[in-house]
């Protein structure tokens, strides 16, 4: 008799966590959530995938502005994309060395992308061969150890995710698209396929939360037809019932009308506060994945002033880097971010 009210009190209680309204979450319990965010104010973006050993060249050509987009800049098909996992090795990846950067430009959190639109993971899922375990990388774990490496440093580990996958069987390149936006931007989903692709995404999401304890999920790719509103309130539903104190952009649904826990305008901020809580993401140079031929870096006093005006006006900045197909991060990303940290202490010290 006690095992069955201990089962029936277990499913009692798992039944009202699975009516919470996440959502709607009280105002009082939204800021004890999002504190931590609000006093970052700056944090670590890092583009990092298959893409980052082609550096922005494709068939000996320069494609398209931005090097993380490279397969749909160069319109490559699926399955001659995918043969890239048999070159990629990071062999001089260290995770220490990023979150110690981080760390002592003045950062408070690392964002990196565990799954670009390519979709290529960056850690061995069980539910896809398409990842990291499949490479000649196979036997070190990149999530694993950025997130070990950010606790020890003190910086919370966060996971972009994209919603849009090029890779996965349920979502074809749209043959009527005539650019690379409108062919592999707006990925069509096959008929009769969203509903096991959304439950590939909650498995892999799960994973992450899991296995790597992020912080944060970071959502983008929202601007597909085929994702509205109701499937990203369901999906922030999920998440917030497997780890309630996690922080979700605004991607995971329609960014212009969901606006929790944050908004997120792209390489552009707002000229005056927001009456919702907002992070600005910028690049360093012109393009989020590593680009051989980008060198307009912008210099340390042009981020450092960006930072102030974005914190005066309520926001966070979250600043790009990409390392290289080696997982070197470019010299000259690691200089303008440390200057930037001395102005950061410099300004503190002087108050």
């Amino acid at each position: 008799m006690k095992r069955i009210l201990a089962i029936l009190l277990v499913f009692c209680s798992l039944s009202l966590t699975a009516q919470i309204d996440y959502v709607n979450e009280s105002r009082e319990d939204y800021l004890k959530r999002m504190k931590w965010f609000k006093d970052a104010r700056y944090g670590m973006f890092i583009h990092f995938g298959l893409y980052s050993q082609l550096g922005g060249v494709w068939e000996e050509k320069v494609t398209g502005k931005y090097a993380e987009w490279i397969q749909a800049n160069a319109d490559i098909p699926a399955q001659v994309y995918a043969m890239l996992i048999s070159s990629f090795n990071p062999k001089d990846f260290d995770a220490d060395f990023i979150a110690r950067t981080a760390k002592n430009a003045g950062m408070k959190y690392i964002v990196i992308t565990s799954k670009h639109h390519e979709g290529f993971c960056l850690w061995d899922s069980e539910y896809t061969n398409f990842d990291v375990s499949s490479t000649p990388f196979a036997g070190r774990d990149i999530l694993a150890e950025l997130s070990a490496a950010c606790k020890k440093h003190g910086l919370k580990f966060c996971t972009y995710y994209s919603i849009i996958d090029w890779h996965h069987p349920s979502q074809e390149r749209n043959i009527d698209g005539h650019n690379p936006w409108t062919r592999w931007g707006n990925v069509r989903m096959k008929s009769g396929e969203k509903g096991a692709y959304i439950t590939y995404m909650k498995n892999q999401i799960r994973e992450l939360i899991e296995k790597y304890d992020t912080e944060m999920l970071w959502f983008d790719g929202d601007w597909v037809y085929w994702w509205d509103m109701a499937s990203g309130e369901d999906l922030y539903q999920y998440i917030r019932s497997l780890k309630p104190e996690i922080l979700i952009n605004n991607r995971v649904a329609k960014r212009a009308i969901f606006k929790r826990d944050f908004g997120t305008p792209e390489q552009e901020h707002p000229g005056e506060s927001m009456d919702h809580e907002w992070e600005a993401c910028y690049t360093l140079n012109n393009s989020w994945g590593f680009k051989k031929s980008d060198t307009n870096w912008k210099d340390a006093r042009t981020v450092y002033n960006k930072l102030k005006d974005i914190n005066g006006k309520g926001g966070n900045l979250l600043l790009n880097i990409g390392p290289d197909g080696d997982g070197n991060v470019p010299e000259e990303s690691v200089k303008i971010l440390l200057e930037v940290g001395e102005m950061i202490q410099s300004n503190a010290s002087q108050k």
